[in-house]
């Protein structure tokens, strides 16, 4: 059983930057595949970011590409997301997940991870 608690989200002013960070419970934390999504008030769940267990490799939603970076530090079974040059449309309730299981590797799918945390909130004003 993984647990999954994210933090660090809010409100910003269009243009300016938030860190989100996901605390993870498990001794295993560095085997694990982790992924942001985010959601929208009527919209579906969508890829952010996501990064391999060993933090080497990593991947974007092209929304985002160049203005976040997802990273991890396995010492502190954390996972980070820094969010830089918000956008109005940046606004949604962020979810930090883990992949545990092995197979297929497809990081932007939402099931491809199987623990999920419970969400924080980033509000971007104009």
């Amino acid at each position: 059983q993984v647990q999954l608690v994210e933090s660090g989200g809010g409100l910003v002013q269009a243009g300016g930057s938030l860190r989100l960070s996901c605390d993870a419970s498990g001794r295993t934390f560095s085997s694990y595949a982790m992924g942001w999504f985010r959601q929208a008030p009527g919209k579906e769940r969508e890829f952010v970011a996501a990064i391999s267990g060993s933090g080497g490799s990593t991947y974007y939603a092209v929304s985002v590409k160049g203005r976040f970076t997802i990273s991890r530090d396995n010492a502190k079974n954390t996972v980070y997301l820094q969010l830089n040059s918000l956008k109005p449309e940046d606004t949604a309730l962020y979810y930090c997940a883990a992949c545990t299981r092995s197979g297929y590797y497809t990081p932007e799918k939402v099931a491809f991870y199987d623990y999920w945390g419970q969400g924080t909130q980033v509000t971007v004003s104009s």
